[in-house]
């Protein structure tokens, strides 16, 4: 058994949260040069140029990316050989993320749903956030974190199609999602898709999809042709940067099925859509 102490899981999440609200992912970074080279609309290049400067001078000035800072989100693996000394894990998170937007100067952004009055208060500077456990063999803990913000959350959508729509009904589903979102998720993004499982999986599989590093491949060969073609596909729409029209709209199409043997039931196709905006804020945490 191997033991991990609380107040180091603290200081890794408050740090995390900190640096990647305030620095762009490098892949996302990597993906907007890209993005600006290959661009053919004139005003588009011109938002792109400025999407650029201003992660530079986020970077430069520890300043947020944005000022919608995000709801956090994290997907924790657990080893089964892992024992947190002097406190929770749970709760560990939960101080972790105080801090982290709080002693960050970020946005508190949890309120009720129903009276919109900001948690700060009650429950701590910008708690609850949104956790995924999964227990898995090894004695090291993996912590995804994600700072979502809520124009690309407020894009996306989730459905369950009849099975014999198959494929083509997949892709019709995503294009309308992105058609219907047009700018107001702040383009250019990156699409994540789940598909299978359950209605609530395959919403859970497209946030997570998300997570992996733009320009990597699908280690399913058919799954990763099939991101090609709805990236083309969506590319096509014309949205552009910040919807002014381009042909630079998707920087990534990431596709997460449920294992094994891609399952879902025989009656069922969910398929769900998770938007990120250009401010793609992520990070990988390894204890």
């Amino acid at each position: 058994m191997r033991t991990i102490a609380y107040e180091d899981i603290v200081k890794a999440i408050r740090d995390t949260i900190i640096y990647s609200t305030t620095h762009l992912s490098e892949d996302m970074l990597k993906a907007l040069q890209e993005a600006l080279q290959k661009e053919e609309s004139p005003v588009s290049r011109a938002v792109l140029e400025q999407l650029l400067e201003n992660a530079e001078l986020a970077a430069k000035e520890t300043k947020p990316l944005c000022q919608d800072t995000g709801l956090a989100i994290f997907f924790v693996k657990v080893g089964e050989d892992v024992k947190v000394e002097g406190g929770s894990l749970k709760d560990a998170i939960y101080e972790g993320t105080q801090k982290g937007y709080e002693e960050g100067y970020l946005r508190a952004s949890t309120c009720d749903c129903f009276t919109r009055q900001n948690l700060k208060d009650k429950i701590g500077y910008n708690l609850p956030p949104v956790i995924y456990f999964d227990i898995v063999p090894g004695d090291k803990l993996e912590i995804e974190f994600a700072a979502k913000g809520g124009g690309s959350e407020n894009g996306s959508r989730a459905t369950m199609l009849a099975p014999a729509q198959g494929i083509p009904g997949i892709k019709a589903f995503v294009k309308e999602v992105i058609s219907n979102a047009g700018p107001n998720v702040c383009p250019p993004i990156v699409v994540g898709i789940g598909i299978g499982g359950s209605f609530d999986m395959a919403a859970v599989m497209s946030k997570h999809a998300l997570f992996r590093d733009i320009g990597s491949t699908n280690p399913d060969p058919e799954l990763d042709e099939l991101e090609k073609e709805i990236q083309e596909d969506l590319n096509k729409l014309g949205i552009g940067a910040m919807g002014m029209g381009g042909t630079q709209t998707v920087l990534a199409v990431h596709i997460e099925t449920f294992q094994p043997g891609r399952m879902c039931h025989i009656a069922s196709l969910p398929v769900a859509v998770n938007i990120q905006c250009h401010s793609s804020r992520h990070a990988h945490i390894t204890l």
